[in-house]
């Protein structure tokens, strides 16, 4: 196992011991805008949840495996937006407002850093959610083509939208998740 550099493991524990507080917040911003209200506001909860736990695995010692996992999370996340009916402009600004998270709740913590270790922690953060705001344009755009096609590359249905169906998905991603947290 490769070992993180500590000033990315205390960006990882900030973040974690914030998930739940980012996440309400998320959820407060999402709340107001149009297509979110088809999904129950717990189940948005616990998806944001998963995408930030998602995101601390990708600052720590098994950031390699954790990769495959974030892709995953994040296509799925793209998927969920388009099913909520989003333009890809809305998607990429809903998950802005994780740097923007981001940046409020941690930002002290980089801020007691030596100025260039915090540099390259952010730095860090802003390449996984670039990668992240990538990876759910693919799922975005899977789900709209699978909306012609009713299939994706794994012959999955990806436009259903109701809160059963998201929350088995979510439960899946997380056990994919699960691994990595246990060994962190």
């Amino acid at each position: 196992m490769r070992l993180s550099h500590p000033t990315q493991l205390a960006a990882a524990k900030a973040t974690l011991d914030a998930r739940d507080a980012m996440a309400a917040e998320w959820a407060d911003w999402l709340v107001d805008r149009a297509g979110s209200r088809s999904i129950p506001r717990d189940t948005v909860e616990r998806q944001f949840r998963l995408v930030i736990g998602t995101l601390v695995e990708m600052l720590g010692p098994l950031k390699r495996e954790a990769k495959l996992v974030w892709q995953h999370v994040m296509e799925h996340y793209g998927r969920t937006a388009a099913a909520r009916g989003l333009a890809a402009g809305e998607v990429v600004e809903e998950l802005q407002q994780l740097r923007v998270l981001l940046i409020k709740y941690i930002g002290g913590s980089g801020a007691a850093m030596r100025p260039r270790r915090a540099v390259a922690v952010f730095l860090r953060l802003n390449a996984i959610v670039d990668r992240g705001i990538a990876a759910a344009v693919v799922g975005y755009t899977d789900a709209l083509v699978a909306s012609l096609l009713l299939i994706d590359r794994e012959t999955q249905l990806l436009t259903a939208a109701n809160a059963d169906d998201l929350g088995k998905q979510l439960d899946d991603l997380e056990a994919e998740l699960e691994p990595l947290a246990v060994r962190r």
